[in-house]
């Protein structure tokens, strides 16, 4: 039997039914009996082996960052793509079907691909007994992600989400901040992003490239004829394969809060905007989303906005700091706005502050904390249960978006609006 399968066999082992995720098993067999991950700790010195799946873009980051283990598998669906990583590690096995890598004895997997696949080689991955780094956000839909979070529960992984910015040491000492209660109660929360979407126009459908398997490139997404302009890079800025400038740079700028203030799941997501463009793609440049949530132990309520393109928040001119895109927590003592690189603390009546003890250990590097994590079966800071709450959130954002802007009353447990059954179809790709 060809061990090439194509995207009709891909699809019908795909289905998305009862509690399975999407899943295509392993061409070697089916990952339905999901195998144990392996728990037991390993020496400092010991090399992991290692499978990569998408090398290109983030996917090359990704292969340098863990380039010190063993890799073992390279996948991409590019030929092209997948040819300078075969020759930097000329005895790792090389294919265009991620599920040829779970045919391999790994002790980890990397996922780097478009947020379109990044559920389907997750779970099948955590299936397989693997550990696993996913890039953000973790998957297309607020239900893979929960699924990708049962799973990892079930197997006891170590897991990693690709949120690079979260082992830098300015995020930690923002937190420590926050955490001491030098701001006071911090009930509000601003998130810009500075960015905007690409836009595409006057698209003429193309042969696929002969070095693509752009069948397996589409996956369960709807099959579109060929263009590059929802191909590399590109696919961010269609509903079909990715979620738009929320869910690239969401996971980035709101894991700040969600770290500092111990966030989990809104009561309450309400977006407006507009595409803001007259391309043929489909994600809003446009756009503001207003999260509620409850109080936690002793913690307030907090109100989070995110605001990107033609929206920003009126705070910005004055304890912005000329960043273009950063998070302000507004305290009853205080304020304080972070990028990725600078934060700085406002105090009001004059107050000044002192900086807390540092409490959260400098990170080796994102890739080199998750590895220590496998071999020790430590925890990790943005292990899938965390991380996964904040996609969640993130991608609700996007779902009353699509919804027409409705003001979702979210119950977390159901994983459903209650006042919005038109949100289904969004939560859930059909």
């Amino acid at each position: 039997m060809s061990r090439n399968l194509s995207r009709r066999e891909f699809l019908r082992q795909a289905t998305l039914a009862g509690t399975a995720v999407p899943l295509a098993g392993s061409v070697a067999g089916s990952l339905l009996q999901a195998k144990p991950a392996n728990a037991s700790p390993r020496s400092a010195n010991e090399k992991l082996n290692v499978g990569i799946i998408g090398v290109g873009g983030q996917g090359g980051f990704s292969l340098g960052g863990l380039s010190g283990q063993n890799i073992v598998a390279l996948c991409d669906i590019d030929a092209q793509r997948l040819a300078p990583g075969a020759a930097s590690f000329p005895r790792a096995k090389t294919y265009d079907d991620y599920r040829r890598v779970m045919d391999h004895k790994l002790d980890c997997v990397a996922v780097c691909t478009p947020d379109h696949m990044h559920a389907f080689a997750t779970v099948a991955a955590l299936q397989a007994g693997f550990d696993v780094y996913c890039e953000k956000p973790l998957a297309h839909s607020v239900w893979e992600v929960r699924q990708i979070r049962n799973w990892t529960a079930k197997q006891k992984a170590v897991t990693q989400l690709g949120t690079q910015i979260h082992a830098g040491d300015n995020y930690r000492r923002a937190v420590e901040i926050v955490k001491a209660g030098i701001l006071g109660a911090v009930e509000r929360v601003h998130v810009w992003f500075g960015g905007s979407v690409r836009v595409f126009k006057g698209i003429t459908p193309q042969k696929p490239p002969a070095h693509v398997n752009y069948d397996l490139w589409t996956g369960p997404a709807p099959m579109r004829p060929f263009h590059p302009s929802h191909f590399h890079f590109n696919w961010r800025y269609w509903w079909d394969f990715g979620n738009g400038s929320l869910g690239d740079f969401g996971c980035h700028y709101m894991d700040l809060p969600y770290w500092a203030l111990d966030l989990r799941a809104p009561v309450s997501v309400e977006a407006r905007g507009g595409k803001g463009h007259d391309g043929e793609n489909d994600c809003p440049n446009d756009l503001q989303v207003d999260y509620h949530y409850p109080a936690r132990g002793d913690l307030p309520p907090v109100h989070l906005t995110w605001y990107q393109g033609k929206y920003r928040p009126s705070e910005m001119a004055e304890y912005g700091d000329g960043k273009g895109s950063a998070v302000l927590f507004e305290g009853t003592k205080g304020r304080l706005v972070a990028d990725y690189e600078t934060h700085k603390v406002f105090m009001g009546d004059g107050l000044d502050f002192t900086r807390p003890p540092q409490t959260i250990p400098l990170s080796p590097g994102h890739h080199a904390e998750f590895i220590e994590a496998v071999k020790t079966r430590g925890p990790t800071t943005c292990n899938f249960d965390y991380s996964g709450a904040l996609t969640e959130a993130v991608l609700l954002g996007n779902v009353s978006y699509r919804a027409g802007g409705v003001k979702l009353a979210w119950d977390d447990g159901k994983l459903r609006a209650i006042n919005c059954p038109e949100a289904d179809k969004h939560i859930r790709r059909e």
